[in-house]
């Protein structure tokens, strides 16, 4: 990407090299390619460098929109200081019923964590149906389940509610990038503290 520089601020950017006019002058797109730092500057155009050290997670974190910036003889793309997302539900107040914005008390906005929470509920409700057939086949037939199946079942909820209690209980944004952060064994498995659902095995 570069940037069109003048009187020390920026005034256009290119995502692509294309042709331009500046100052009555027209200029392909070639001399992205063809010209030398030097004689791309010359005309005001520089190459711009991203500075990405204010860049968090989109999962985790709300980012400032970039910005572009002249100075000490470079253009620099960069961010403001990102703001972690919250992690509990926002709730309408009384004036928000008043101005017929919602019901007080209702749920605003779903909190990060809320979010977490129902996608590891999904997933075990994915999971636990390739073998709700030996349920409703119980239910309708009296057929027994096997027993493996029972203890698969028992052992998704079971971890289920331990993922949904890591998530509640994580005191901050890091803890809780913590719990989904992957890293390799000494054997070269690779797991996460928040742990998998189990999977029935063939």
């Amino acid at each position: 990407m570069y940037a069109l520089v003048e009187s020390g601020s920026v005034t256009k950017l290119f995502p692509y090299p294309k042709g331009f006019e500046l100052n009555g002058n027209q200029y392909p797109q070639d001399i992205f390619y063809k010209w030398s730092k030097d004689e791309k500057e010359a005309i005001g155009i520089y190459e711009v460098e991203t500075d990405s050290s204010n860049k968090k997670d989109d999962k985790w974190y709300i980012n400032t929109n970039e910005s572009y910036t002249f100075g000490s003889g470079k253009v620099t793309r960069s961010w403001g200081t990102a703001t972690a997302k919250a992690h509990a539900d926002s709730l309408f107040t009384a004036q928000d019923e008043t101005d017929g914005l919602g019901t007080e008390g209702d749920v605003k906005a779903e909190g990060l964590k809320t979010k977490l929470i129902r996608t590891i509920k999904q997933q075990a409700a994915g999971i636990l149906q390739d073998t709700d057939w030996y349920i409703v086949r119980k239910a309708d037939a009296g057929t027994a389940v096997p027993s493996a199946i029972t203890t698969h079942r028992a052992a998704v909820r079971t971890k289920t509610a331990s993922m949904e209690t890591a998530i509640t209980n994580a005191a901050d944004t890091p803890a809780l990038e913590t719990l989904y952060t992957y890293t390799e064994q000494e054997d070269g498995s690779i797991t996460r503290p928040l742990g998998e659902l189990p999977i029935l095995e063939a």
